[in-house]
């Protein structure tokens, strides 16, 4: 077995026990994030009804997704957006991923533009 598959395979097995536990409603929906090499992108979803409500991407605000401050202005501009459409509080997906770094800027992006999680 190679040694990127079984990364890949210890990433998906914390990805389904995070989302165990974590459903986005509709007044609380989830906030997820997708992480690669050259993006990062989040969303907040509606699980109930299976709707993205808002996103933002490094692809979308034309930025180059490899660095921290960019998951900040991603985290940010995600915030303004779910605020436009009321929504305060979600619940934080960080798809198996450890909290830091990227995800941890994302996280504090949003939550400087007034999400609660």
């Amino acid at each position: 077995m190679s040694h990127s598959l079984k990364n890949a395979q210890l990433l998906a097995r914390r990805k389904l026990r995070v989302r165990k536990k974590i459903t986005g409603t509709a007044e609380r929906p989830r906030l997820s994030v997708r992480r690669t090499l050259k993006h990062i992108y989040a969303q907040v979803i509606d699980d109930s009804t299976g709707r993205t409500l808002a996103e933002a991407s490094t692809v979308s605000l034309k930025v180059d997704g490899k660095n921290v401050d960019a998951a900040k202005q991603v985290g940010i501009a995600l915030g303004q957006r779910a605020k436009e459409k009321n929504i305060a509080k979600v619940a934080f997906d960080r798809n198996g991923r450890m909290y830091h770094g990227r995800i941890k800027a994302l996280a504090e992006g949003a939550r400087e533009a007034g999400l609660e999680f």
